[in-house]
């Protein structure tokens, strides 16, 4: 099956959070052979900030979809 997302895309959590940048796509990044101990090798690497902090998850593609930024009034 083939990845819904690629490196660089903007995503979201489905539940909402900040936009996130996808930084290593699972089957495909050589990322993926080092993985954090719990991540599967089918989550997608994401980076954000929080702040000035940098922030990294790992996530399932069900969780995930594609960043639509508000629509400002």
């Amino acid at each position: 099956m083939a990845n819904m997302f690629k490196k660089g895309d903007i995503v979201q959590l489905k539940s909402g959070g900040p936009a996130m940048t996808v930084d290593a796509v699972p089957g495909i990044d050589p990322k993926f052979k080092h993985k954090p101990e719990g991540a599967k090798r089918d989550d997608y690497h994401c980076e954000w900030f929080k702040g000035a902090t940098a922030a990294r998850g790992d996530y399932s593609e069900h969780l995930l979809q594609p960043y639509v930024a508000p629509v400002k009034k």
